[in-house]
């Protein structure tokens, strides 16, 4: 080997990123066999990258964008603890030299492989099925180099699509079931449970030297058979809603046409109290177009304790039966004056209501004692 072979060897003059792949995450510097960097060679570090020397499987130092000059001991100080690079031709750096891209790679496609199963309080299981658009970059280059490229020369965004797609879609599944929104509500929340699921995940991406910059949710679709109910549901609200407000008119019309009558309502046929139930449904459907939230309440009922017959919550006696619909009046046993229900001691005589006395003679009795020890009456 010539002089001229030996200082070609000896000197590279640039070093730097050289792949056109804008796709690459992280890019080693082809040193080629027997290759050596002197101290003369000169480091280019681009905006949206950083370069970092390993000797040994070790990092040795790392670069930001910038010139850097390697005879210049102040921009290597670790590498200069390394090597005696002071001395010319003594101690070469023979290690690996990779660069890091730190730009946002966007665009980035997620979706489900599977349906998620979420419980909805409407309809039960459902599978639900996803797709979307995130963005990342190289957060800690240290982290990714360490924990993503290992031997490999270089690593693009075709090594982590997959792997970072199972990570996104395993948290939203997570997400969607922690969260508990109703499957008819998912559509207006896609912001909510796209920042839940990127917060959740950050620790995980950390680890390999990742940042999620951006997560988006574009669609969150539903089985074909609860599409088809939502779209029953939907009919059959829209169809009330004009069968509602055709009642409506229909009514309007009538009193319209019973006001040009010269004979007024009662001339039509109707008669005075037809006119006035008339007049009611005329009412009633006024109320329901100023308020039409409004829905009447079905009144309440209560069983008769005789016949068991229903009866209205206001009724005093049972119309089958005649039973009075009231509560059996509870008096004092000792003074037999009319008591409250909630009442412990008797306000006329000031007896105490929870202790038991015969009923004949007056003595105390045991809760459980159906005779009195004194008398022997049946208590």
């Amino acid at each position: 080997m010539g002089f001229g072979s030996f200082l070609k060897k000896q000197f590279r003059k640039v070093i730097q990123w050289e792949s056109d792949n804008e796709n690459d995450i992280i890019y080693k510097y082809p040193l080629e066999k027997k290759e050596e960097i002197m101290k003369k060679s000169v480091l280019v570090v681009r905006e949206g990258q950083k370069a970092m020397f390993i000797q040994e499987g070790k990092l040795a130092d790392v670069f930001g964008p910038g010139t850097y000059k390697l005879d210049d001991i102040k921009n290597l100080p670790l590498l200069t603890q390394l090597y005696n690079w002071k001395y010319l031709w003594e101690s070469p750096y023979t290690g690996d030299v990779y660069f890091v891209s730190t730009k946002q790679f966007t665009n980035m496609k997620w979706g489900t492989a599977n349906p998620i199963m979420m419980r909805d309080k409407d309809f039960g299981m459902v599978r639900v099925r996803g797709f979307g658009v995130y963005s990342f970059s190289v957060g800690t280059p240290t982290n990714a180099l360490r924990e993503l490229i290992g031997s490999m020369n270089n690593y693009t965004v075709k090594n982590v699509d997959d792997y970072f797609k199972k990570i996104i879609t395993s948290t939203l599944s997570n997400v969607i079931a922690e969260s508990k929104i109703p499957a008819l509500d998912l559509a207006a929340s896609y912001d909510e449970l796209a920042e839940m699921a990127k917060q959740k995940m950050a620790e995980e991406f950390e680890k390999i030297g990742i940042e999620i910059k951006s997560l988006y949710i574009e669609n969150l679709s539903l089985p074909e058979e609860v599409e088809k109910m939502l779209d029953k549901r939907t009919n059959v609200g829209v169809m009330s809603g004009v069968m509602q407000q055709h009642a409506q008119m229909e009514t309007l019309e009538a009193m319209r046409d019973a006001a040009k009558n010269p004979n007024g309502v009662s001339g039509m046929g109707i008669g005075l109290g037809a006119g006035l139930g008339f007049g009611k449904v005329f009412a009633d459907n006024m109320a329901t177009v100023s308020n039409p939230t409004a829905v009447k309440e079905p009144e309440e009922k209560l069983t008769c304790p005789n016949c068991g017959a229903s009866v209205g919550k206001k009724a005093k006696f049972c119309p089958e039966c005649g039973q009075t619909m009231k509560p059996p009046k509870k008096v004092c046993p000792s003074c037999g004056a009319e008591i409250g229900t909630k009442v412990k001691f008797c306000p006329e005589c000031g007896a105490n209501l929870n202790e038991r006395v015969c009923k004949e003679c007056g003595a105390k009795l045991k809760s459980n004692q159906k005779f009195c020890p004194e008398c022997g009456a049946k208590q």
